[in-house]
């Protein structure tokens, strides 16, 4: 035996920390068990698992890796900081995935493990987005730098090599700028996360991309400035690879991240092969993705996201007013073709969740509400989920506001899309505010809710799913208030994770209040899904379930453009009418 094999390894410890960030309450917004995995987190641990496995760091180390989702996962840095200090403080703390809410809540998280000068770096769409978009400076990324932590811009494919090196070595730069050099991630480690860690997400589920980047110009949107305009693709090799590699720890649900997987230029490879892993190696897919509105277009794209799987599909419809849309230069969104889009989906029995924006510059707490009803009354939407229009550092918009020196709120906590962060030209912050809490309960009123589930009824759709999400969407905000997104079952606190600057609770105080505030919580939602499982049994059992209809699921005519109020509200819409049939009429005259 060699002098090599007989000296005790090194341990390199690699914390992969997804933070959460702070509620309105000033305690980290964690549950039991969280709604959404991140698929930051999977990318990161995928990539790193398979830098351990080459001996990275030398024959003589190995490099234990934690991924932690602060969602769903209590961060004891104590604990983490004696578990450092037994390895000599060998290792590296990642803040991996860093939105601009989580921005605030990271810092906090670095200060403990830097002041024990423990190697920590920060990644995600805050530092990328600022770095892409503004000067370096700008939004706090000063703080990074006086903490001595290390900012990692662009993706870490091929990259993490050299970080975990430095780290290692204790030579970490403060940063390492990947932004003008985004890789291929075809052939490339496959995002993964660990059972333990897929267990404290609801369903059993996990994530991955199957691309990255998007060609749009969406100004409201980081991603395009973050992951670029040029759309990378993984292959149907790899989306295989994945898939098996989650099934042999029992995972089989997945959602992909893609921000527009129908513009996949592999979607059929793609999606042929996960149906081949459904129905011939019999592994029990359940998919969730991100689309387009023209997705129906697409030649046999909705029959194969059924037969592979998709039960749930999302949807940026963002406003049914086409000026919006331009203004916001969402060109890709066309309201001639919501409905045809919808009832296409519906036709296959899969559920259609849609984000809408609240806070374009021609909205008003009337218009707004006139809108939705438009959309309760004529697009068969199952679950409609609301955001505020925010700046978001790394996306256009915020460029401009920032360039003109328009004021935009400075904590940074509050740009999680559910907060009112800048002023708007119609409407006063508490107008806006008040809104956005008012049409969660507009469109979940019980009425609705009862036509939700009748349309489910109609269509084939699943009571027991339309039912656990009708609990969440009509609830989060009111019981929480939080997004449905950032929702969970029972929401956890600790007193140590209060944000710096505000009051610790006395203890005697606080873990009694939390037990009566869970209990009540509790109550209210069994009480509610008790109502909904009711309603959707009485709707199941109905013989005549079948035979509903109304003007949503109403197959498209062209009666639509005289008889809907979609497109005779306002005259964008009907001029959008006018230019939808001249192009009808020269694609025509044309053949």
């Amino acid at each position: 035996m060699s002098i090599v094999e007989d000296r005790p390894k090194r341990r390199f410890q690699l914390l992969l920390i997804k933070p959460s960030h702070y509620g309105d309450d000033g305690y980290v917004i964690r549950w039991w068990r969280a709604t959404i995995p991140s698929n930051s987190l999977a990318s990161v641990y995928g990539i790193a698992q398979e830098s351990a496995a080459r001996k990275v760091l030398g024959p003589d180390v190995e490099i234990d890796i934690e991924a932690m989702d602060e969602f769903n996962t209590r961060i004891d840095i104590p604990k983490l900081l004696k578990r450092l200090a037994e390895h000599d403080n060998f290792g590296l703390v990642g803040l991996i995935g860093v939105q601009s809410n989580q921005y605030p809540r990271a810092l906090d998280i670095a200060r403990p493990f830097r002041a024990a000068g423990i190697p920590v770096a920060i990644g995600g769409f805050h530092v990328s987005g600022c770095l892409s978009m503004l000067d370096g400076q700008a939004v706090d990324l000063d703080a990074c730098r006086d903490l001595g932590v290390s900012i990692f811009a662009g993706e870490a494919e091929g990259r993490i090599d050299a970080l975990l090196q430095d780290a290692a070595t204790g030579q970490l730069k403060p940063l390492y700028n990947y932004l003008d050099d985004l890789p291929g991630i075809e052939g490339t480690p496959v995002p993964y996360l660990p059972l333990a860690n897929v267990k404290r997400t609801l369903g059993l589920s996990t994530s991955f991309d199957a691309g990255r980047g998007c060609p749009y110009q969406c100004s409201f949107c980081t991603i395009i400035n973050v992951q670029g305009r040029k759309s990378r693709f993984r292959s149907p090799d790899d989306v295989e690879a994945l898939v098996r590699a989650n099934w042999q720890q029992g995972v089989s649900k997945f959602f992909i991240t893609d921000d527009n997987f129908a513009r996949n230029k592999d979607w059929e490879a793609i999606l042929d092969r996960l149906i081949w892993l459904k129905e011939e190696q019999g592994i029990p897919l359940g998919l969730l993705i991100q689309v387009d509105t023209l997705c129906h277009k697409i030649p046999n794209f909705i029959e194969k996201c059924k037969r592979a799987g998709v039960t749930r599909v999302f949807l940026g419809l963002e406003s049914i007013n086409p000026e919006t849309l331009l203004a916001a230069n969402k060109r890709q969104n066309k309201i001639t073709e919501y409905r045809a889009m919808l009832l296409a989906w519906k036709a296959q029995g899969i559920i259609t969740l849609a984000g809408y924006i609240l806070g374009f510059p021609a909205d008003t707490p009337e218009s707004i509400l006139a809108d939705i009803d438009i959309i309760k009354r004529e697009l068969p939407i199952d679950i409609l989920e609301f955001f505020c229009l925010t700046p978001l550092p790394g996306s256009e918009d915020h460029q401009k506001l920032w360039k003109a020196g328009i004021a935009m709120d400075p904590d940074l906590n509050k740009y999680d899309i559910e907060h009112v962060c800048t002023a708007h030209p119609k409407m006063s912050q508490q107008q806006w505010e008040g809104i956005y809490q008012q049409v969660w309960r507009h469109y979940y009123e019980p009425a609705h809710i009862e036509t939700l589930l009748r349309r489910a009824g109609k269509t084939g759709i699943k009571m027991d799913s339309m039912v656990k999400l009708l609990l969440t969407f009509s609830l989060a905000v009111s019981l929480e208030n939080v997004h449905p997104l950032q929702s969970g079952i029972f929401r956890l606190r600790h007193p140590s994770e209060r944000r710096p600057g505000l009051p610790r609770e006395n203890a005697l105080l606080f873990w009694p209040r939390l037990a009566l505030e869970l209990a009540r919580k509790t109550g209210v939602i069994l009480s509610t899904a008790w109502g909904l499982s009711k309603l959707a049994y009485r709707v199941a059992r109905d013989p005549k379930r079948y035979d509903y209809m109304d003007a949503a699921l109403t197959p498209v005519s062209a009666e639509d453009e005289t008889e809907l109020e979609m497109f005779t509200h306002t005259t964008a819409a009907k001029q959008a009418v006018a230019h939808r049939n001249k192009v009808l009429n020269l694609t025509r005259g044309a053949a």
